[in-house]
């Protein structure tokens, strides 16, 4: 089975979503589901579809959540050795060439990715054309709107 690198905090959180699933969304989809079947007829209860339709969406969403636990590596950076390699986990300062604007990006899990807040995969373009360089270098990373080159500013392993 593989396993899937996660940070301890995307961890937390997608233990706490699935159990917020298990214990909350769950029983109020029986609890939704007792209701309609109360109304009569089943063959023409909207109520009932729509009720068995998400419980069908809550029990997807708690099969996933459970195969992403069952194979999360979780990788803690701040006890890793620091090599000054750009590794899962570590944060990144680069400076985009073209423009010269600064940005800081962590490297995180599908999960966890989230750009406004910094946040990138790395199977994301630029996560994988960072995977592995360290500062000073420069990379180049073919993104939807076109070839971009950035400075590796700084590496933090926080």
């Amino acid at each position: 089975m593989q396993r899937n690198p996660i940070t301890p905090e995307g961890y937390e959180r997608l233990t706490a979503e699935l159990k917020h699933y298990k214990s909350v969304l769950r029983p109020e989809c029986v609890v939704a589901i007792a209701e309609a079947r109360a109304h009569g007829d089943l063959s023409e209860n909207a109520e009932y579809d729509t009720a068995k339709d998400r419980q069908g969406m809550v029990e997807a969403k708690i099969a996933h959540m459970e195969t992403r636990v069952a194979t999360a590596e979780v990788i803690d950076v701040s006890k890793v050795p620091k090599t000054g390699l750009i590794i899962f986990g570590t944060t990144v300062d680069l400076l985009n060439v073209d423009t010269e604007e600064e940005v800081t990006y962590r490297i995180v899990s599908d999960y966890e990715a989230d750009v406004k807040l910094g946040l990138i995969s790395y199977t994301s373009p630029i996560g994988r054309a960072l995977i592995g360089k360290a500062e000073g270098e420069e990379v180049r990373v073919q993104a939807p709107g076109g070839e971009r080159a950035y400075e590796i500013l700084e590496v933090k392993y926080t």
